[in-house]
């Protein structure tokens, strides 16, 4: 009878010893089988902790140039030019003749049909030359045989200063008259008398 007996737990302890090798050689499996799936995780959490993905949106908006905005214009309105007397160089002023005097009344008479009977105002007649251009500044009196129509007219033409100017080659023109009242300035005022012989002729003062 103890033959059987040592025989039985002889059996048991291979049994015991046969589970354990089996266990453990699962679990060697288990751990090995693990062991790649180490770096997935890895390059996953460096995928995380790296730049974001392609089209996932920023937070940071990238520069912009700053706009430019273009210059604005003036609304202010344009200041008309004022009017000046021709410039010219070497002006100067002449004696005048009787030849003149008379060529500058005629001038007058065709401008005003009406006054006849004038003569320049003895001591009022500038004349003088700006370049090839002459020119002529005289006030009218009337002479003996004036009419009544022409006294008439003479009463504020007689008054004012007019002028007149002769290109080369041609006649006397007449080009304009001072104003009602006279300008302080006198012919240095007329836009038609060039500066620099209105400044010979002292702006022609009355009773020159």
């Amino acid at each position: 009878m103890p033959a059987p007996r040592g025989t039985s737990v002889a059996a048991l302890l291979g049994g015991l010893l046969l589970l354990t090798a089996c266990q453990s050689g699962s679990d060697t499996g288990a751990s090995g089988s693990s062991g790649p799936s180490a770096p997935q995780a890895s390059a996953t959490t460096a995928t995380a902790s790296g730049a974001p993905a392609a089209g996932a949106p920023s937070d940071s908006a990238a520069p912009t140039a700053p706009a430019v905005s273009a210059p604005k214009q003036s609304t202010a309105p344009a200041v008309p030019a004022k009017a000046t007397a021709p410039a010219f160089a070497g002006c100067r002023n002449l004696a005048v003749s009787a030849e003149v005097k008379s060529a500058v009344t005629t001038a007058y008479r065709r401008t005003v049909p009406v006054l006849v009977h004038v003569a320049p105002v003895p001591g009022q007649f500038f004349y003088g030359q700006c370049g090839s251009v002459r020119y002529a500044a005289t006030r009218f009196q009337p002479t003996a045989g004036a009419t009544e129509a022409e006294l008439v007219n003479l009463q504020d033409e007689g008054t004012a200063t007019k002028y007149f100017r002769a290109a080369a080659g041609g006649g006397w023109v007449y080009v304009a008259t001072d104003g009602f009242p006279r300008s302080a300035h006198g012919c240095g005022d007329i836009p038609e008398i060039p500066n620099a012989l209105a400044k010979a002729w002292h702006n022609c003062p009355d009773g020159h």
